[in-house]
C-alpha cells in the first residue's frame, strides 16, 4: 500500500508552477518601483545633508574670519571653504564624483528680519546641473536649514 502512495507522487503540475511564477511576478512588479523610489530619496537626502554641511562650514568661516554680512549676498565657494580648512571635498551622491568647487556656492544674506541665511547652490562637477531648485511658489532658494526634497532636482 505504501509503495502505491509513493508511486503516485509526481511533483508540481504545470498549473501550480505557473501560479507560483505569476505570484512572484506580481511581487516583483510592486517591489522594484518602491526600491527605485527609496534610492532616489536617499540621494536627495544626501544632497540636503551635504548642503547643510556646506552651510555649517560657511557659518564657521563667517564667524572665525569676521566676514561682514549685508543684505546683498556674500558668496563663499566650496573652494574657499576647502582652502580655509573648514571643509574637505564633498562627494556628489548622484555622480560619485565631487561637486564643482568653483560653482557650488553659499550665498550668505542678512534677511529683512536681521537673521543671516545661508543659501547653498550645489552644482555637479560637469557644471551642467544645479541640484537646488525653486519649489512652486518660491522666489528664492531657501536657507539650507529649510531645504526639502521638493527643492532638489536629480539629473
Amino acid at each position: 500500500m505504501l509503495k502505491k502512495l509513493v508511486k503516485n507522487e509526481r511533483g508540481l503540475t504545470l498549473i501550480e508552477l505557473l501560479a507560483v511564477v505569476v505570484i512572484l511576478g506580481i511581487i516583483a512588479a510592486i517591489a522594484i518601483p518602491a526600491i527605485g523610489g527609496l534610492i532616489n530619496n536617499s540621494k536627495i537626502d544626501a544632497h540636503i545633508a551635504n548642503a547643510k554641511q556646506i552651510a555649517s562650514s560657511a557659518r564657521m568661516m563667517v564667524n572665525t574670519n569676521n566676514i561682514e554680512i549685508t543684505t546683498t549676498a556674500t558668496k563663499i565657494t566650496l573652494d574657499d571653504l576647502i582652502e580655509d580648512g573648514q571643509l574637505e571635498d564633498i562627494q556628489d551622491p548622484s555622480t560619485d564624483d565631487s561637486y564643482n568647487v568653483d560653482e557650488t556656492v553659499v550665498n550668505v544674506i542678512e534677511n529683512t528680519a536681521g537673521n543671516i541665511e545661508y543659501r547653498v547652490e550645489l552644482v555637479n562637477k560637469a557644471n551642467d546641473h544645479d541640484y537646488v531648485i525653486l519649489a512652486t511658489g518660491q522666489t528664492t532658494i531657501p536657507d539650507a536649514t529649510n531645504l526639502q526634497r521638493k527643492n532638489i532636482d536629480l539629473p
